[in-house]
């Protein structure tokens, strides 16, 4: 019985959610209201899948720390392979036929986005088990939702002939217009393409080879030259990037003829925008979607999304409205696909809004900014257990750090404490320190750093666990 390996792809940047999703906190990584993230729902989708393996991730490197911290969460384990940089799903997909291939000659793989939410998900897993046999004689299976509606955001696969559950592919249509939407869903045949594959991880390779030879070789050569870093698994960058950029819908679907569909009758999204997230939440009496504090008077058809901020609004109708911590979106549910514009000027103009998020992750937990101003700043820090930072120095700022739960041991110069809840210490300018967490909870501090200059990068390391 070949091994099923479910592969999580993690490289997107979901800039029409902005300001909820950013370039260094993309949207499948997103607390989605409830203290779950889309990334985490899809591993618990993948751990739902009868006789599956451990999953094999495929994230970019700059993201590598928000994975390894759900991961820990949920204490799970898996593959992490990292992306220098992002070349779109083909070479990521060869990437992990690779890995899985190394581990079992005859290994199967179930591609997961990992941005996508699906109802019914025992219906989805009965999909996955009944087209098994399939991927297993060397077809590549795609499941395609059936339509409820002419959907003009998603691209779609019209049935071919027959085959047992499932369907040759006729061909590929692009994102279309309405009218062309209307017309597919009146002939019937047409499925939306979901991007989910189940594949043979040789079958994956052999037909990149065959038609994408360049993602093919650059890929495999990185992957042979790879380094094992912890549980990352680091490809050669060079050659990495040396694959072109290309979707596996280009460069192997719409070629090969091993290419079949499986129709899959479920509620499914990429929640690729606000107006989707409206679609597919849960509605009040006046039919609006919140998330977060949030209060309504006479407000129909919104969607309201809190981080933080109490939101209040009063007579309005099909707007959208998001609050984060640094950035406040208002538009019409009608308009909210326009978003990427905003990102389009905060790019250009180099503002930090696109990029940065005031929650970071790192190897040994994270951090978040609280408050800013242009001498001090305030972060509220949670340390793994048995975690700790480096052994470093700051020119420019000193620290204050009160502990508000678990045990800090601090390095400070040549001596070296433990700090307990309510205790506090202050680290000078110029002394070399370092924060670990020695016992068996998250270790939560808040940091006060004041001084001339508040940059991440006036830090000197002496000595790091982690390499950097």
């Amino acid at each position: 019985m070949p091994r099923l390996f479910p592969v999580i792809l993690c490289g997107g940047s979901g800039t029409r959610l902005w300001p909820l999703s950013r370039a260094s906190y993309p949207k499948q990584f997103v607390d989605q209201g409830d203290g779950e993230t889309l990334f985490s729902r899809t591993l618990d989708r993948a751990g739902r899948i009868p006789g599956a393996e451990e999953p094999v991730i495929v994230c970019n490197e700059a993201h590598r720390f928000f994975a390894a911290a759900e991961l820990y969460r949920k204490n799970l384990r898996a593959r992490l392979l990292l992306e220098p940089e992002g070349r779109n799903t083909a070479p990521a997909i060869a990437m992990a036929a690779a890995e899985c291939r190394a581990a079992a000659e005859d290994a199967l793989m179930l591609v997961l986005p990992s941005d996508h939410m699906i109802s019914e998900e025992e219906k989805f897993g009965r999909a996955v088990e009944e087209a098994l046999p399939l991927a297993g004689e060397g077809l590549i299976i795609t499941f395609g939702i059936t339509p409820d509606r002419p959907e003009t955001g998603f691209g779609y696969i019209e049935e071919g002939e027959p085959l047992r559950g499932a369907f040759r592919i006729r061909r590929f249509v692009e994102k279309p217009t309405r009218e062309k939407a209307k017309e597919m869903l009146g002939k019937g045949g047409f499925l939306w393409n979901s991007g989910i594959f189940l594949m043979g991880a040789g079958t994956c390779l052999s037909e990149l080879k065959r038609h994408a030879p360049l993602i093919h070789d650059a890929c495999l050569k990185a992957w042979n030259e790879r380094l094992l870093d912890g549980d990352f698994v680091r490809p050669e960058k060079a050659r990495f990037l040396e694959a072109p950029k290309d979707s596996i819908d280009y460069a192997v679907m719409e070629h090969t003829s091993r290419a079949a569909v499986v129709p899959l009758d479920v509620t499914w999204s990429d929640l690729g925008s606000f107006e989707a997230l409206y679609r597919n939440g849960p509605k009040d009496g006046d039919n609006n979607v919140s998330v977060g504090d949030v209060l309504l008077k006479d407000v129909r058809n919104s969607y309201l999304h809190s981080t933080g901020r109490l939101i209040c609004a009063i007579g309005v109708e099909d707007v959208a409205v998001v609050e984060t911590g640094d950035a406040l979106l208002v538009t019409t549910r009608r308009e909210s696909e326009r978003v990427k514009e905003i990102v389009k000027v905060l790019t250009e103009t180099e503002r930090p809004e696109y990029r940065e998020h005031k929650l970071v992750f790192r190897p040994w937990g994270s951090y978040e900014t609280l408050a800013r101003t242009e001498r001090f700043q305030v972060k509220k820090i949670i340390v793994n257990p048995s975690s700790e930072l480096s052994l470093q120095m700051h020119h420019h700022r000193a620290e204050h750090w009160v502990v508000v739960s678990g045990t800090a041991e601090i390095t400070k110069g040549e001596t070296t404490s433990l700090v307990t809840e309510n205790q506090s210490t202050y680290i000078p300018v110029g002394t070399k320190h370092r924060l670990k967490n020695p016992g068996k909870i998250p270790l939560v501090l808040i940091e006060i750093q004041s001084g001339s200059y508040l940059g991440e990068d006036d830090i000197v390391r002496f000595s790091d666990k982690y390499g950097r």
